[in-house]
């Protein structure tokens, strides 16, 4: 069985993604994701020009191999664009071997490990009523787990919410938490970190008091912080019993985490941005993060996070994929299926796409009482309809930048 065809689809209904579509030479088809927040045209142009050509001709059967070659044999190799497109090949590879044997993927992981894995969703707003709206609005789509996020006084932007957010009557969501806005340059956002120190715990305070203690509640720092900044945060929500504190430090700099640690037992989640298991290696041996935020997506693949959630496992650190919106339904589906089949599962992102998403990648995955399954179709569940993705084409897109009231360029 060899790769015959294999095309990169670029298409934008409510954000950009780029899929890659493997072919075989009897007929079989596969879907990876290979969408990179902001620089999609950059992992396009490695796949086209890169990678493509080294796949026709190949046995698709051989995934390890071909990761392998693919990682190994590029020399110039790591780096979120490496392996966002590695990642794509791999899941297409994936979904190919599954629906040969036809079964769900997660059947070929092992099997389910669980019946169900438990969501979280983003609650936001530019204050408390605001955000107590949201959180109302998930509990009502049936999340059981809820990220908070909201505006801290004196700043103008707030981080989780769209400065064009809209509502989708089609799916009935508040469309309204990609970050990434469409036009020619990226948006510029203020920033103050004692602001939001200050502000944070009183977040937390109030919220636990409006819904009570059994809600587990997730915070995400987004890299913004320093060692000490961190570990006063962590320290100041521990009596709000928080699911997990995310992203608190420069992922740079891992070695940061040990004097939050050191400071806090509100547990620890990073590694959205890291992309392979050896940018993992410290944090977990020294046992300095309690979640591993990684993305099939972004980490090259089922093959190679696998990888790092097992070796996490040895450590008693579980899974917390990122799962927002810019990572497509054929991404999110390799998560699921990835998570149902691992022991040491703890929660996954999950953000509802747009309706146009949906006309573009028919999924069968479910959720449902705060649970996310894969479904039980051959393969990833998910199938591309290439004629609706090109009634919307690439449009340049970035993420924000922070500044501070000074000037300065912050971490956004």
């Amino acid at each position: 069985m060899k790769i015959d065809k294999a095309e990169v689809i670029v298409t934008s209904p409510d954000r950009n993604f780029v899929t890659l579509k493997l072919t075989t030479d009897d007929g079989v088809t596969g879907l990876g994701d290979a969408t990179l927040n902001g620089r999609e045209l950059a992992v396009v142009a490695y796949l086209s020009e890169h990678v493509v050509p080294l796949l026709l001709g190949r046995d698709a059967a051989r995934i390890e191999d071909t990761w392998q070659f693919l990682y190994r044999s590029a020399y110039w190799r790591r780096g979120p664009v490496t392996m966002a497109a590695i990642a794509a090949v791999d899941v297409a590879l994936w979904d190919i071997k599954a629906k040969v044997a036809g079964m769900p993927l997660y059947q070929l992981l092992g099997g389910a490990s669980r019946t169900g894995l438990l969501a979280y969703g983003h609650a936001s707003g530019k204050d408390l009523p605001e955000l107590f709206d949201s959180v109302r609005e998930h509990q009502e789509q049936g999340y059981r787990a809820i990220r908070v996020q909201t505006g801290v006084p004196g700043l103008t932007s707030i981080y989780g919410i769209a400065s064009n957010a809209t509502f989708d009557a089609n799916a009935g969501v508040r469309y309204d938490h990609e970050p990434a806005q469409r036009g020619a340059l990226p948006n510029e956002e203020d920033w103050d970190t004692r602001s939001y120190l200050r502000h944070v715990p009183t977040v937390f305070e109030a919220v636990r008091a409006e819904f009570g203690p059994e809600i587990p509640l997730l915070h995400d720092g987004h890299h913004r912080m320093t060692p000490i900044q961190a570990a006063s945060l962590g320290k100041s929500l521990e009596p709000y019993d928080l699911f997990w504190l995310e992203d608190v430090t420069p992922a740079e700099n891992p070695e940061a985490l040990r004097l939050v640690r050191q400071h806090t037992t509100t547990p620890l989640a990073i590694g959205e941005i890291f992309n392979t298991v050896w940018d993992y290696q410290q944090i977990i041996r020294e046992q300095l993060i309690d979640y591993v935020r990684s993305a099939v997506t972004h980490t090259g693949g089922i093959t190679h996070l696998k990888r790092v959630l097992e070796y996490a496992a040895q450590y008693q650190i579980r899974s917390g994929m990122h799962g927002p919106t810019d990572i497509s339904p054929v991404g999110m589906a390799a998560a699921m299926h990835l998570g149902l089949s691992i022991h040491n599962f703890g929660i996954q992102e999950y953000m509802q796409h747009g309706s146009r998403t949906d006309s573009v990648f028919r999924q069968s995955f479910t959720f449902e009482g705060g649970m996310l399954h894969p479904g039980e179709q051959p393969g990833l569940g998910v199938e591309l309809d290439v004629d609706e993705a090109g009634k919307y084409p690439y449009e340049k897109a970035y993420l924000p930048y922070n500044r501070l009231a000074d000037g300065t360029i912050h971490d956004w």
